[in-house]
């Protein structure tokens, strides 16, 4: 029996994962900021399929706090056999007029708590030659992102950092992936104003992302590609060759919102 630690786990693509995990009879190590609704998934899962869960609540986009999950993880002596990085947010607006204290909340958690995690969890991972790492960027990672300047470079050094360690752990049993969804209808886009853009006209599901994204971790892949129409995903490939003003002007469009 796997046990598999997911963060932002209270909703979204963290949820839907926290889902799947639980049907293979997986057991669960579950991180949010939201007590509550943890404790509501908690219940959920250890009632429809007999698996023990257990839950950390903890905001990871402050200092310190990803050695403390750990901590808890080393003292409770669970091992962690699957890590999924998927905790996130963004924000959209000029760099220059943006609060800085959420740019940095931004950094912490998209950058700085996933690499910790990653650092103490494959540690151990290295130590049993076994484990699963899925860290969760985005297609964003591909391009710069006008209008969400940090979001968009917090998601590439996720997909840089994930390939690099992925091939480093290349002659192990231990595999790290990098799940890159589109537009998907999580709380992701309302708390970043996205949902008023034309980018979010049309989501995918939180479900579907999700189980491409777990299924894509067991079968050790290393990017996966979810949610994005499949034209679009023809042209993914194509990007670092078009013209790259061009491209800057595109996305900042598709991030104008429609106030």
């Amino acid at each position: 029996m796997k046990t598999a630690l997911i963060t932002g786990a209270s909703s979204g693509i963290g949820l839907e994962m926290a889902k799947l995990h639980a049907k293979q009879k997986g057991n669960l190590i579950l991180v949010a900021r939201s007590e509550d609704k943890l404790n509501q998934l908690k219940k959920q899962l250890e009632k429809e399929h007999g698996i023990a869960v257990k839950v950390i609540a903890k905001d990871l986009s402050k200092a310190g706090a990803a050695k403390e999950v750990y901590e808890t993880t080393q003292n409770q002596g669970l091992k962690v056999d699957y890590l999924i990085n998927n905790a996130g947010f963004g924000g959209v607006g000029y760099f220059h007029e943006r609060n800085w204290q959420d740019d940095q909340n931004m950094i912490q958690l998209n950058v700085m708590a996933l690499t910790e995690l990653t650092r103490y969890y494959l540690n151990d991972m290295v130590k049993r030659n076994q484990g699963k790492i899925l860290n969760v960027s985005s297609t964003a990672s591909l391009m710069p992102g006008p209008l969400q300047a940090v979001y968009y470079a917090t998601k590439a050094f996720v997909t840089s950092f994930s390939n690099a360690i992925n091939e480093e752990l290349s002659e192990t049993n231990i595999t790290v992936s990098n799940l890159m969804p589109g537009a998907t209808e999580t709380e992701f886009g309302s708390v970043s104003g996205m949902d008023k853009t034309s980018l979010f006209q049309n989501t995918a599901s939180a479900e579907s992302v999700a189980k491409a994204g777990y299924e894509g971790m067991l079968n050790g892949k290393l990017d996966i590609i979810a949610g994005v129409p499949f034209a679009f995903k023809l042209q993914l490939p194509f990007l670092s060759i078009m013209p790259k003003r061009m491209i800057l002007k595109m996305i900042k469009k598709l991030q104008q919102t429609n106030d």
